[in-house]
């Protein structure tokens, strides 16, 4: 039996293991917000070890929660059409990372027909894909004699402005060229402070809006004849999409999801920081990927997505009243399935804290243990559709941080604290003595 088939294999006897029937444990604390606050990523994982139970009762700023680990509570909230996104995330969460009106507000049919036309932008256009890859490709080695000029480089801040010029010139959003650091800074501050309430966070709020303004502005100019998007590219199919009534999306929507486009692709530079850092800690894996194999190249991303720390959790309301496993879910109940802690499984994945590009793991759609970015179908439920797109750029990043340039690492504090969400290294990965492996052919 080969990697891939053992990792499937548990994945069925944990699917299986469901949590036993009756009342659900409550965590003993009154609430834990600050307990949250406090402990990040761990909060989940260390109340299921405490409480030896997959599923607990606890609240969080006073509203009454259940929280869920496991392939079985992975396959409820990303496949059970009972549950709804709308309610489950704390409002300085929705309207940072998703906004009123964005498709991830929506259910059923209406969810499904918006969802497609991402999943054709981003899973089924594979020349819209292959294009994406060598937009990021061409602003990276863009970016590369500025760096060797510079002589220290933070990574993580430059690969925002790199992303997201990527971003740009794959959707075509027509942003002011000018504009470009201070909006890719935005997109970063989105991610940063969203799943915080303090002065920053209003002032990132204030900016989305601001952003918003300037799109919708731009929607209503090809409205009216006055801006014509290139055929085929994400903002002409977002400008000329219609619903299932035939009704085009209003500007403000249409802004929206713009952004909702623009912002995860700014993200994946926190997954290219985590793939340099391994390359850094296990340095045996720069000389092997240095050579072509796409078979290793793949194992190293995907399990960079496994064990870094990136989405904790994702939450989902009931619709209606229902009962999952001898458990009673009321109608309005607030879910949390624990991403992190999935991927940390001990019981899918052997010795999990250590780093093993040769699990065999791969993306797809009937994998609820491995599921870094959600779970489930992408063009049926709410797995996010720009999955394929995460993995095709980390992995052409891995192949230039190692093919292409080669770097030296300072001394630095190369830590990633588990308290903060979201997190990375300690000083945002500084790379010095930049120069050409090789001349890359653009």
């Amino acid at each position: 039996m080969n990697v891939q088939s053992r990792n499937r294999a548990r994945e069925a006897q944990a699917l299986e293991q469901t949590p036993a029937a009756g009342a659900i444990p409550r965590s003993p604390a009154f609430d834990e917000t600050l307990s949250l606050l406090r402990e990040g990523y761990g909060f989940l994982p260390r109340r299921f070890a405490d409480l030896d139970t997959p599923i607990f009762r606890t609240r969080l700023m006073l509203r009454d929660v259940i929280c869920m680990t496991g392939p079985a509570a992975a396959k409820l909230v990303y496949d059970d059409a009972r549950l709804t996104r709308v309610g489950a995330m704390p409002q300085t969460v929705l309207r940072l990372l998703q906004d009123k009106g964005s498709v991830q507000q929506l259910d059923g049919p209406a969810h499904r027909h918006r969802k497609a036309m991402f999943v054709r932008m981003l899973m089924e256009d594979k020349g819209g894909l292959e294009r994406l890859v060598a937009i990021f490709r061409r602003c990276f080695l863009e970016r590369v004699p500025e760096w060797m000029r510079w002589g220290a480089v933070q990574l993580g801040a430059e690969m925002d402005i790199i992303l997201f010029r990527t971003a740009l010139a794959w959707t075509q959003a027509p942003l002011d060229a000018d504009e470009v650091e201070a909006d890719a800074t935005l997109m970063a501050d989105m991610v940063e402070n969203a799943g915080h309430v303090r002065p920053r966070t209003l002032g990132t709020l204030m900016r989305r809006s601001a952003l918003e303004r300037r799109l919708r502005a731009k929607f209503r100019d090809i409205r009216r004849g006055r801006l014509v998007p290139m055929p085929d590219s994400p903002l002409a199919m977002l400008a000329g999409y219609r619903d299932a009534h035939g009704e085009l999306l209003s500007p403000r929507v249409a802004a929206v999801e713009l952004i909702n486009l623009l912002r995860p692709i700014v993200a994946i530079g926190r997954y290219i920081v985590f793939a340099a850092l391994r390359l850094e800690r296990h340095p045996q894996w720069r000389e092997i990927l240095a050579e072509p194999d796409p078979e290793r190249l793949s194992g190293f991303v995907e399990e960079v997505r496994r064990i870094s720390p990136f989405f904790p959790f994702v939450g989902a309301v009931a619709r209606a009243p229902f009962t999952w496993n001898g458990h009673r879910i009321r109608r309005g109940q607030w879910l949390l399935l624990d991403l992190y802690g999935n991927c940390h499984d001990e019981a899918v994945f052997r010795e999990p804290d250590a780093f093993r590009p040769t699990r065999g793991l791969r993306h797809h759609e009937t994998d609820y243990s491995f599921i870094p970015q959600g779970a489930g179908s992408a063009s049926r439920g709410h797995r996010c559709p720009g999955e394929m797109a995460t993995v095709e750029i980390m992995k052409e990043a891995v192949r230039l941080l190692t093919g292409t340039i080669t770097y030296s690492v300072p001394e630095q504090d190369l830590s990633v604290s588990l308290l903060t969400v979201p997190t990375g290294p300690k000083e945002g990965f500084i790379i010095t003595d930049v120069a050409w492996r090789a001349m890359p052919a653009v």
